[in-house]
């Protein structure tokens, strides 16, 4: 028998969004992770609000919203806050409730400088990180790095010489002509993120104005341990390095760190061998010079095996650069980007964890 369509609004709801959500939903296990460390972050977030005044949107929301926005490659505070007004699934991981009003997506702007001064995506990391921890999910002794560019949110066009003060010309996306000027960072700047650089990955790539992001992982998992942003140039990635392995190094026992051919330089195999750190760097042969890494390192079995796992780190920057929306950066300036960019390091490390079994009953 045929149905018939009967359209009909409910007055009332008597059921929660948590009805709605399967028990097996993939939200589930990282919520409850989240749901941790956020409730390890409580003093810090007391010491961010002053005590007196109207109550703000709770920042455990507005750091779960942005997780969101993360896990599900929403490109706007604006599309986000949709989201959340319509989806029951949302609804539910913040802890909304099916007829509470959703904050304007101004909320994120306006907590912004405070989330950033506090740095709370790294004390966020640092707590996710503790979970592994105590999983036993963390090697203590192996890791990697590596590093990547990230484009810049400012056109090619708005690269310019310092003492260039004229007035754009009118319109709303002016030519310009750039034969015969030669382009460089010394002499040039974006006047739309001055802190961007010219840069190109190698010599069969365009220039772009670019950042340059770094992490660095554990081997026995894959999960990322620290990560930063800096300015690109020729340098960042070895210099980003050495201050990352400083924040695993212990000193008292001895660690493994693995890396690509653009790590094999005097200066970095110096440093990390002064850290107690042993670089397995994979030999460049074909640089002046020959390789700093000979046969005392490469001869060992645990060269091979370092070589081999440093290529998840891979994974990270593929996560990331897809559904994590980082192969173009949406924000302006090494401090904002460095601070989006540990949180969708921690979505990576949350989803890895869910993966690995963390958060399900």
């Amino acid at each position: 028998m045929r149905g018939f369509e009967q359209q009909s609004d409910a007055l009332f709801v008597y059921i929660s969004p948590e009805s709605f959500v399967p028990k097996d939903h993939p939200l589930r296990p990282i919520r409850q992770m989240v749901d941790v460390a956020l409730d390890d972050l409580s003093p810090v977030f007391c010491q961010m609000y002053s005590h007196t005044g109207r109550p703000s949107v709770p920042p455990e929301q507005l750091l779960k919203a942005m997780l969101l926005q993360v896990l599900y490659s929403i490109p706007s505070n604006v599309k986000l806050v949709e989201q959340i007004h319509f989806s029951i699934l949302f609804r539910w991981f913040l802890g909304l409730g099916l007829d509470e009003p959703v904050w304007d997506h101004s909320s994120f702007s306006k907590n912004q400088e405070r989330l950033i001064e506090t740095d709370v995506a790294t004390k966020f990391l640092a707590a996710i990180l503790e979970q592994a921890r105590g999983k036993k999910l963390l090697s203590k002794d192996h890791f990697s790095v590596d590093g990547t560019l990230i484009q810049a949110w400012a056109s090619i066009k708005s690269f310019k010489p310092r003492d260039d003060d004229q007035e754009p010309p009118a319109g709303k996306n002016p030519t310009r002509d750039f034969r015969g000027e030669k382009l460089v960072n010394d002499t040039h700047a974006s006047t739309t993120d001055p802190e961007a650089k010219l840069y190109r990955k190698s010599s069969t790539h365009e220039a772009k104005l670019s950042f340059a992001a770094h992490v660095l992982t554990e081997n026995r998992n894959g999960l990322v341990m620290v990560s930063t942003v800096t300015e690109a140039d020729g340098f960042a990635e070895r210099d980003a390095a050495e201050k990352m392995l400083g924040s695993v190094v212990n000193g008292k026992r001895r660690i493994t760190v693995a890396a690509d051919k653009n790590y094999d330089t005097k200066g970095f195999v110096k440093a990390a061998r002064t850290m107690k750190a042993t670089p397995h760097v994979a030999q460049n042969t074909e640089r002046n010079g020959g390789s700093a890494i000979d046969g005392r390192t490469t001869r060992h079995s645990g060269y091979a095996v370092s070589q081999k796992f440093r290529k998840r780190i891979e994974e990270v920057f593929g996560w990331l650069k897809t559904t994590g929306q980082f192969r173009q950066t949406r924000y302006r300036g090494v401090t904002k980007i460095n601070w989006y960019f540990t949180l969708a390091v921690t979505a990576y490390n949350l989803v890895r964890m869910r993966n690995l079994g963390v958060g399900t009953a």
